[in-house]
Order: C-alpha cells, then structure tokens, then sequence
C-alpha cells in the first residue's frame, strides 16, 4: 500500500473541509433556525433521559455517531444547546453507533449521508443567492451540511486502506500472549485504527478480520472495540477546533465518558467477556471464541484459498469455508453484543454523573476573557417557575445582559486606539459577537417574559414586567449604539482618515461620560432600584453628553473652515461623537424605567 504526498494533501485538504463545513453550518444555524431549533431541542432534552432519547434516534436515523456527535458540538457552537443537554445526547449517540453495527450485522447496509452531499448544494443555491437574507441563511447552513459530511466521508476514504490491506496489522499477532498486557496493546491499537481510519464500523469489520485469520482472540477484538470507543472520539474533537468554548468541552465530555467507561470495564473485563461468550452461544448462532482456534488449525494456505472468494472450492474445502463463515457471524454478534452492552451499561452508570463530567471539563477547559457565547444563565426556554420566583430570574438575566453591554463598550475602546491590523480584527469580531449575542439575549428574555405574563400575576408584578420589557429593549438599543461605533472606527479605518489630538481628545472625554453611564446603569441595576440621588447623577451625565455634543458640531464646523482638518475626517469623527450621545439617551431612557418602576 502506497501513501504518496498527494494523498497526505488530500488528507489535509479533507480535513479542511470538514471544518469550514462544521463553521458555515453552525453559523447558518444560528441564523436561520436559532430560536425554533432551541426550543425544539430544549423540548427533546429537558432531562437527561430524553436527552439519551433523542441522541439514541439521530444516531440511529443517519447511522453514524461521528455525525451526531459532530451535529452536537455544532448545535453547542451555536448555542441551541448547553453543555449538559449535549453530554446527555452523545450518551444517546453511543448507543445508536451500537444499533448500527447490528443493522450491519443483520441486513449488511448502511445510509452515507456524504451521497446526498451534492444534490444538498443543488439545493441550496437558489437560496444562497435570494435577496431574503433568511432564505441566504438557509442555504448557507445547507451548503455547510453537505461539505461537512462530504469532508467528513473525504476524511475516511483518504487515510491509509487498512481495512482492504489487514495483512499489514499481521506483525500483531506477536503481542497476543501477554495476558491482560495484550487486552491494554489491543485496547490501544484499536483507538489508533479508529483514528486513523475515521470509522468506527471500519474498525469492527479489521478487528473480524484479523480474528477470522486467527491473529487474535476473540477477547483482544473486545479489546480492541473498547479502543474504538475512545478512538471514535476524535472526530468531535476535531470538529470543535474553530468553535467555542462550550463546543470544546462538549468534545471533552465525549472523551471523558468513553473513557472513564472503559476504566470501569477493563476491571470487569474477563466476567464481563465471559457473560457475552455465554449468552451468545446459548441464545446466539454459537460459541465467539471457536473462531481464532478453528482458523488456526487450517493450514495457511487452505485459509487463504477459501476466504478468497473463489468459487472453485472442493467439497471438503467448502465445508471448512461454511463452517468458518458460521464461526465469524458468532463472533461478529459477539462483538456486536459486547459493543451494545457495554454501551448501555456505561450509559446507565454515567447517566447520574453528568453534572461531575461537565465540572471536569469544565475544569478542563476554562473560559477566557476572549471567549463569548450565548447561553441564558437563570433562565430557561423550558417549563417556567412560579411566576414570582420568574420574575426573579428575568432580574438576574438582565443584570447579566447590562454588564455585557459594559464589555462591549470597553471593547469599542480598545479598538479606537488599536494600531496593529491582525489585533484591530480580533477586537472588531469580538464585537460582532456581542452584537449577536445581545439581539438574541434581548429576544429570548422577552419572550420568557412574555409567557410569564401569561400567568397571575400581582399588579405590583405587572408594573416590574412592563420595567423590564422596557429596560430589556433599551440595552438591547445601548449594544446596538456601541456596534454602530465600531463600525464608525472600522470605516474611519478603510478611509486613512488622520484626527488631531484634540479630536482624540474629545472622543475620549465623550467616551469617558458613556462609560460613566453605562457604570451607573450597571450598578443601578445590580441593586434592582435607582436611589433618588443615583438617577440625578444619571441626568447629569446625560446633560453633560449633550452640551459636549453641542458644543463639538460648531467647533467642527469652525475647524474645517480653518482647514484644521480634513471634511472626510469631519465625517466619521462627528458619527463617532453622535453615536456617543445617542448611546447615552438609551441608557437614561433605562435609568428613567428604574426610577419609574422604584417610585410607584
């Protein structure tokens, strides 16, 4: 078997699809289906159990849980999912992959979803150039589901051909008399080749093999399918590579299940493998041990001859071949039995300790400053609390949303006086992803509201509700202000416009009062209430904001008749000191819906 330079390229380059795929589709999916999906799938996996449920039916619908769990890590990137929804349905999807390899067992086929790939961008691209910008969204998720999967399928065809070429895995054979030292090599080596190979189906089929040619036991093929377990592992990992942090840990959860799950198996390994080898030949086609033992008493030859295919067999050579064909189905089912049970098994055990896993990967993986998702904290799209106690939680929602909008603003900060090009980037994405995080923020809490107000509520309820509708619309306005003002800098950027140190000057000190308001907004906030004296400093700030916007638009127009500088710099630097200022009436408009609400 030859693995030429072009191949690795063709391996890389797979991969590379593999991962734009998973980032345009999560990116559609954000766009186009974020709410439906979330509440969708907020339904399907209220509790763990569902959560198993429905990771059980995808995997068994689309036969593949390297495709679920990749779906998984996306719909977290996307934030339709938490981490502990998504733990609960790779649960699921491990014992989906189970049912997979039965099918496979039984009937011999299998769906590739990679064969509607192409059909999938026909599709699509009607979509992706309407004008509608839902429509281009749909079609943008559809383009990255079909070069996510036709990555995912490139992926597998392009690694070594190990399953047509198992002579190469022969040198095996020598590491099978080491008693439970063997069962940890082929444990390992079945990770690697799951790896390697992309395909945990791939892997059941090589480990038949080199059972079938009496290289290993039936025991070390266990072994080897537990490795396959965590190998199958690494392609949610490798899909959570450009997402975020939530999608990361989600990755790790995987890992983390699978292998703590084979931990506990490998302590109970030769009862447990004794019950599988029981069951299987009393209720089964026969005993799954026979077959490395039958195969090693046919001379080499004859093994070759009648697992060829060839037709042209004797009548003693053929009743070896159907003897040893009844041997691999009892060690397929076997395999296959031992696979589910020990899926099922672990699933039932690690089931109760999902919220230990998430604190683990969440140790694991720490959040940075840097890293922004969304993800409602004391708020759910699920049943509702006692409308009181949910009315509570929408105030701490909102708290949480306010000081979001203070990251941002600092965020618009840094920007303007950032010099370097990549970090300017860095900085300005950032605050795009505020700005998505803020409308979507802004719609859910509204809408929890809204159902809240569906319930009996007291009038003094009543009157804090329309507060906070009104508060929840007016930061959504701030966020939006503060976006308008990166965008003010980026094309104050692209035009090379060249401000004096007063104009810098005036910029900061305007942003110095917006940051101020924004501060008492925040603390304002935190207490729930607005002191008399706190909304006075707030009205002051605002007093201030418009005489120094006032006071800038005739000192700009005097300056660019004196050719201080140029009318384009006018341009963008009075946008700058504008959006400022319309900032600021969005945050007084909060401050008076607190006074408001702390006065009746």
């Amino acid at each position: 078997m030859n693995f030429s330079f072009y191949d690795a390229f063709t391996l890389i380059g797979s991969l590379g699809l593999f991962l734009y795929g998973m980032k345009i589709m999560s990116e559609g999916l954000q766009k186009v289906a974020g709410n439906k999906l979330r509440s969708g799938l907020a339904a399907m996996t209220k509790n763990r159990f569902s959560g198993v449920l429905t990771g059980l039916f995808i995997t068994t619908l689309i036969q593949s849980s390297s495709a679920t769990t990749v779906m998984v890590v996306s719909f977290v990137n996307a934030g339709l999912l938490t981490l502990l929804q998504s733990i609960t349905v790779i649960m699921g999807a491990n014992i989906g992959t189970t049912v997979t390899a039965w099918l496979i067992s039984i009937f011999g086929f299998k769906v590739s979803i990679a064969a509607f790939s192409v059909p999938l961008i026909a599709i699509a691209i009607p979509f992706i150039f309407s004008t509608k910008s839902k429509r281009k969204s749909f079609g943008e998720f559809l383009v990255g589901f079909a070069f996510l999967f036709m990555g995912l399928e490139m992926l597998k065809n392009s690694v070594p051909d190990l399953k047509s070429n198992p002579e190469m895995l022969s040198f095996l054979s020598q590491y099978t008399q080491s008693g439970f030292g063997s069962v940890l090599i082929f444990l390992m080596i079945g990770t690697i080749l799951t790896i390697v190979v992309q395909s945990s189906s791939a892997t059941m089929a090589i480990t038949l093999v080199m059972c079938s040619k009496g290289w290993i036991s039936y025991e070390l093929g266990a072994a080897m399918v537990l490795g396959e377990n965590i190998g199958t592992t690494i392609t949610a990992n490798i899909a959570a590579i450009p997402a975020n942090v939530s999608a990361k840990r989600a990755a790790l959860a995987h890992l983390t299940f699978n292998v703590f799950g084979v931990i506990w198996m490998l302590i109970l390994f030769y009862p447990f493998m004794n019950m599988i080898t029981s069951i299987v030949s009393q209720f089964g086609p026969g005993d799954p041990t026979k077959l490395t033992a039958f195969s090693n008493s046919i001379d080499p030859k004859t093994l070759e001859l009648i697992t060829s295919g060839n037709k042209t067999l004797t009548t003693e050579q053929s009743a070896l071949s159907s003897q040893l064909g009844a041997y691999q189905i009892s060690t397929l089912y076997g395999l296959s039995l031992f696979h589910t049970m020990f899926n099922l098994i672990n699933t039932f055990v690690m089931i109760w300790f999902v919220k230990s896993i998430s604190k683990v990967v969440s140790f694991v993986i720490k959040k940075k400053d840097t890293d922004e998702e969304f993800q409602l904290q004391f708020i759910s799209t699920g049943l509702l609390s006692t409308s009181e106690l949910s009315i509570l939680q929408a105030w701490k929602e909102l708290k949480v949303y306010s000081k979001r909008t203070g990251k941002m603003f600092k965020q618009v900060r840094k920007i303007y006086y950032e010099t370097n090009e990549s970090e300017f980037v860095k900085k300005f994405s950032r605050i795009q992803k505020y700005e998505n995080i803020s409308d979507r923020m802004e719609l859910e809490i509204a809408r929890y509201l809204s159902k809240v107000a569906d319930g009996k509520l007291s009038e003094e309820s009543k009157h804090q509700l329309q507060t906070m509708l009104r508060v929840v619309s007016e930061i959504e306005s701030v966020s939006d202000g503060c976006y308008n003002l990166a965008r003010t800098i980026l094309r104050k950027r692209d035009d090379k416009s060249v401000y004096t140190k007063d104009m810098d000057s005036n910029i900061d000190l305007m942003m110095n009062l917006i940051e101020g308001a924004i501060h008492q907004m925040t603390e304002s906030m935190e207490n729930n209430h607005i002191s008399t004296d706190e909304f006075n400093i707030s009205v002051n700030i605002e007093y201030e904001i418009n005489n120094f916007r006032n006071q800038l638009k005739l000192q700009n127009i005097r300056d660019v008749e004196e050719r201080k500088y140029d009318y384009q710099a006018s341009v963008t630097y009075m946008d700058i000191i504008v959006e400022c200022e319309k900032t600021g009436d969005y945050i007084i408009n909060v401050m008076e819906a607190l006074n408001e609400a702390t006065n009746k």
